[in-house]
């Protein structure tokens, strides 16, 4: 009996602890519907009988010019009567008089502030007109109205093949497939000149390939805040309180009961309401600052909700620009941009993000939805003083869908930075309902608000306000993160965010400096991938390591005299020599620190590992100058170590041309397959370690070394080298170039080209309406710049043709797929030709007609007759090689073409196939020319504008690296770098946490469409929230063992005073025994 008395007394205490108190009138309002079950999001039936097994709700934008409507940028902030004077002054110079202009109305909460551009309305207006308003004094540029449409998309996804990368087929397509006929003149994309949303659906969950048999005992589902364990920060008495977070969104309901601080809900769009008819922003603010069913991190937060999309899904550049300026001038400390974009030449967007970050913006934003696809960053989340966030999920496997670095801003010149910054979950998170409940969404766009409401309720935790800025909260966010195992650099950027350790990191922070990565180590690997991949050689081309320096001293700073390279000499520092280029300005807060090492001649025939560090002093104005003399200092080291091998053989070394590959932006140069309409732009930056990365990894496991060449072809030793591969070359070739190869390959060098598609007629089909032009744009090329090529290799007799071709086929036993490529129509009599029968897809997109040639040649293998000569090896396709949409990999091919061009090894297999023929002569057929009026000048190195004719610019210098002079060290360098670096002045012992148990049960994804609002009973914040409650634990356990106690007596004593009998028991059917056993349970521990 004393048994079951502590057992039943144990039950009510608990019962008591988790359980509000009942009739509590403040509690009942606070949580009017506590057996609220949120709405099931349940996989709907898949379109037209495909085999999907499940929907995922995708948000794509599509954006088109308004009709005569441009925004003038001014050089600052105006009245609205001076910036009409301005702009009546400039238009007046224009000297046209039948001019009809008018500024448009703007009615939001920023039209009684000054303003830093204006929206006006010119009927007809000349390029005359618009050049004259560029050239007033305070005007900085006019550019394109623009207007954003969103849908809501139910995309058919296989759950268990590339789930989040469902590309939206057409409506009879199986997932991820496409359609034979397609309507080729109206290609949507989700890419060109527009940000694109960053959620990827409800209840979506991304297979992690493990499993588990055992189902029994399943952990109670937290929210993501106390995953992160925000819960221990509530307990210390830290809501959010006294921070403005920011929401860029599509609004929130008034009475929403999940949020409790809405400072103010402001419109900017045309719509009279303020409320959201779509549900996104009410999620991302209820992941920011929910109080209860799915808490989030800040629920004392400041909400600030700025609804800039309509209920019809429609929004204006000028809607965001005054909201931008609206949120400087309400002095908002974080705010969250769950929108992305290739277009990182936006000038008007990436302007108003810096000057929003220069005035102490923590801007926060999601990184991209198109991995694994590598070189896929979005902006502004690829920005230096933006914190870009990536998504894993909840077992921390990097999610599919996150996108993967690095920065391509810096090609074909130098080398991307690293992001995304950190990563957190942001797959099958749980936030608010449109008007109440839960629901579950996947996307980096979940995992930006997730960053977003932790740097909220950091902020809240420090005590001086003013150390908290975009540099500070980054460098605590990035020094505190936990390195996922086996995941490289920009993948992970930094880590997974982690909460506790940044709270530490923060309440002990001085203003200083710091680096992003904090150090070089070229032997670790997998995290320093690429650059771990490959050791380094006397004689090949610099390793450039792009790093960024975050400045948490001020908006502003500056490197004080230069750089200091130290090697450290019994680490045989001296055998590498390193230079750096700096940014003269470290603004707003951030700047980059460009390393360039490679290995001093002395080392030509050594193999070891050497160290070194370089040291950079970075001073900014101190914010009061009679305290520390009007500047501040930090020194920062950055430590070195890298792997040496002796020069490889000639034979083994692959130089890669980058400098004639072109992307967007910022010109359109379209996808190398025409089948993926839905993404129509090359915008990966084509290199080795972006969308050819699985080739990279190929060559180096067949034991290639591959370089990268980011300058002309004047600008490289071809005795180095045995084989230059050019793959989708975009960029025409200066004369000088051209003159040079042709001697390279007479002394040696071979040269394998992997051209694609271009055809004019097929470019003038492809066509769209540009926005910044106002005219149909065409492409300046197709996949790749085929007459350019032809110049380049006319010398022996060899062309591409114009024709466009695809197809199935075999090759030496290899399954192929020729994606959208062309054909030769010249090649030596001598040489080796392999032809297939192939479609033409030319006429499938001109006429939509199908029809299939027999004997296209694709393959030309070519021994130039000079003695000692290399060879050529032409294909007229690279999608084989490309991952963006490859389908059937020719990495078998491009071995047996090095085997040739290397070694002078003609495959037997080729030689000997069934498929050669005799090489094209092309003599009746006419070689493709150039697409006329074309604007390849505007974007090309290589040609300028010349009376309506481009021609080629004066060919460049060479770059010439400025080697620093070594400052030896004579001591032992560290042996671990990573651990070994830390932030100055920072002691996680000194900041003290509670003493808690820590709570953290392994957590279940929820299935699709499964309810979870029983998840926290009653929806009770931890904390402060429950402080009442949790007074009234002792007198619910002394009333519940009282009654308890007083309930046993009563039964013994009845027991005594009856004879005993022995009823029959009568036995209940098997299937009532069952019934009875499940009935009203739900699931628990």
């Amino acid at each position: 009996m004393v048994l079951f008395s502590l057992l039943a007394t144990m039950l009510l205490a608990l019962l008591a602890g988790l359980l509000p108190m009942v009739g509590t009138q403040s509690e009942q309002e606070a949580n009017p519907r506590t057996n609220y079950q949120p709405p099931n999001f349940e996989p709907l039936p898949s379109p037209s009988g495909s085999n999907c097994s499940q929907l995922t709700l995708k948000l794509d934008f599509s954006s088109e010019v308004v009709e005569n409507e441009y925004i003038v940028t001014f050089t600052g902030y105006f009245s609205a009567k001076a910036r009409s004077l301005y702009i009546s002054s400039a238009l007046r110079g224009s000297g046209d008089k039948k001019l009809e202009w008018h500024i448009v109305p703007r009615e939001n909460p920023a039209s009684d502030f000054p303003s830093d551009f204006e929206l006006i309305h010119i009927r007809q207006a000349s390029s005359s007109s618009l050049l004259t308003l560029e050239n007033h004094p305070y005007i900085k540029r006019v550019t394109p109205q623009r207007k954003v449409f969103r849908s809501l998309k139910y995309i058919p996804c296989e759950s268990h093949t590339r789930t989040s990368l469902c590309k939206t087929p057409e409506p009879a397509a199986p997932c991820n497939g496409t359609p034979d006929s397609q309507k080729w003149q109206s290609w949507q994309s989700s890419r060109p000149f527009r940000r694109t949303s960053l959620s990827l659906g409800s209840g979506f969950w991304h297979a992690t390939g493990r499993h588990s048999s055992r189902r029994l005992l399943r952990a109670i589902p937290r929210h993501v805040a106390q995953i992160l364990q925000a819960d221990v920060l509530w307990q210390m008495g830290h809501t959010g309180s006294g921070v403005k977070v920011a929401v860029f969104d599509t609004g929130l309901s008034e009475k929403h009961p999940h949020f409790k601080n809405v400072k103010e809900r402001t419109n900017w769009t045309n719509e009279k309401t303020l409320d959201d008819g779509l549900g996104h922003g009410t999620f991302v603010a209820g992941v920011i600052a929910s109080m209860r069913e799915c808490q989030g991190f800040a629920p004392d937060s400041e909400l600030h909700i700025f609804r800039v999309f309509t209920n019809n899904q429609v929004s204006y550049t000028s809607w965001f620009l005054d909201a931008f300026n609206y949120a400087i001038l309400k002095k908002i400390d974080v705010l969250n941009l769950s929108i992305g974009g290739p277009d990182f030449m936006d000038h008007p967007f990436v302007d108003k993000v810096w000057e929003l970050t220069a005035n102490k913006v923590i801007m926060v934003s999601a990184i991209g939805n198109d991995g694994p696809l590598y070189g896929t960053l979005n902006n502004p989340a690829d920005q230096m003083d933006v914190i870009g966030v990536g998504g894993i999920d909840f077992e921390d496997n990097i999610a599919r869908f996150s996108s993967r670095g690095m920065t391509t801003w810096e090609l074909p010149g130098g080398y991307g930075r690293v992001k995304p910054d950190i990563v957190t979950y942001g797959s099958g998170v749980r936030g608010s309902g449109l008007k109440e409940g839960c629901r579950s969404l996947s996307g980096t766009s979940v995992a930006s608000p997730v960053v977003a409401g932790a740097v909220t309720l950091l902020a809240s935790t420090v005590l001086n306000r003013e150390l908290v800025n975009p540099a500070s909260m980054k460098q605590a966010l990035i020094a505190s993160a936990r390195r996922l195992p086996g995941v490289n650099m920009f993948e992970q950027g930094h880590g997974k965010l982690d909460l506790i350790r940044a709270y530490q990191i923060l309440n002990s922070y001085r203003p200083q400096a710091s680096l992003s990565p904090s150090y070089i180590d070229l032997t670790e690997c997998p995290y320093m991938w690429p650059y771990c991949s490959q050791p380094i050689y006397y004689g090949g081309m610099p390793t450039i390591v792009n790093v960024t320096i975050l400045n948490g001293m001020g908006v502003t700073g500056k490197i004080v005299d230069k750089p200091i390279w130290q090697p450290y000499l019994p680490q045989n520092g001296d055998n590498i020599d390193v230079a750096v280029s700096y940014s003269p300005v470290l603004w707003p807060w951030a700047g980059y620190l460009a390393v360039s090492i490679s290995v001093a001649k002395k080392a030509a025939s050594w193999e070891g590992i050497a160290q070194g560090h370089v040291m950079v002093t970075v001073a900014s104005p101190a914010e009061n100058d009679s305290e520390v003399g009007g500047e501040l200092t930090s020194t920062v080291k950055l430590p070195i170590k890298v792997k040496i091998v002796p020069t490889p053989p000639r034979s083994k070394r692959v130089l890669w041309d980058q400098y004639h590959n072109l992307r967007y932006p910022p010109g359109y140069f379209p996808r190398d397959n025409l089948r993926m309409k839905n993404d129509p732009l090359d915008w990966n930056g084509d290199h080795v370690h972006t969308n050819f990365r699985d080739m990279y990894q190929h060559l180096r496991s067949m034991g290639y070394f591959v370089e990268v060449l980011g300058a002309p072809l004047t600008c490289f030793d071809a005795s180095q080298y045995g084989t230059l591969l050019m793959v989708d070359s975009e960029e025409e070739y200066f004369p000088e170039e051209i003159t040079k190869l042709r001697r390279d390959i007479d002394n040696g060098l071979s040269l394998i080209i992997f051209s694609d598609w271009y055809n004019t007629s097929v470019m003038r089909k492809v066509k769209f309406y540009d926005e910044n032009t106002r005219q149909w744009w065409m492409p300046d090329t197709g996949g790749a710049n085929v007459p350019a090529l032809n110049d380049l290799i006319s010398v022996w007799g060899m062309a591409f043709s114009d024709g466009l071709y695809e197809g199935d086929f075999t090759m030496a036993d290899h399954d192929m797929y020729y994606a959208s490529g062309c054909s030769i129509a010249r090649f030596p009599e001598d040489g080796i030709v392999i032809a297939k029968n192939l479609k033409d897809q030319g006429l499938e997109v001109l006429k939509q007609e199908t029809a299939v040639v027999e004997g296209v040649p694709i393959l030309g293998l070519y021994q130039t007759p000079s003695e000692g000569g290399g060879r050529i090896a032409l294909y007229g396709d690279s999608n084989c090689i490309d991952d963006s949409h490859r389908q059937k990999d020719c990495f078998w091919l491009l071995d047996a073409l090095l085997q040739y061009t290397s070694y002078s090894m003609t495959p037997p297999s080729l030689s000997h196939s069934h498929s050669r023929v005799a090489p094209p002569a092309g003599a009746e057929r006419q070689l493709p020319l150039r697409l006329e009026g074309n604007h390849l000048y505007r974007y090309s190195k290589v040609l300028e504008a010349h009376l309506g004719d481009p021609k080629p610019r004066p060919l460049p210098a060479c770059p010439h690296l400025s080697w620093a002079k070594p400052q030896p060290l004579n001591e032992t360098a560290p042996s671990n770098l990573w651990k070994h670096q830390k932030l100055l002045s920072v002691d996680l012992d000194k900041v003290a946490l509670p003493n808690m148990k820590s709570y953290r049960p392994q957590v279940r994804p929820l299935s699709p469409g499964e309810s979870g609002a029983w998840d926290i009973p009653g929806g009770i914040m931890p904390g402060r929230y429950n402080q009442e409650v949790g007074q009234t634990i002792p007198v619910f356990a002394f009333l519940g063992a009282m009654v308890v106690l007083s309930f046993f007596v009563v039964q013994l004593t009845k027991a005594k005073s009856k004879p005993k009998r022995r009823k029959p028991r009568i036995k209940r059917p098997t299937y009532l025994q069952q019934q009875t056993a499940t009935a009203g349970k739900t699931p628990t521990v």
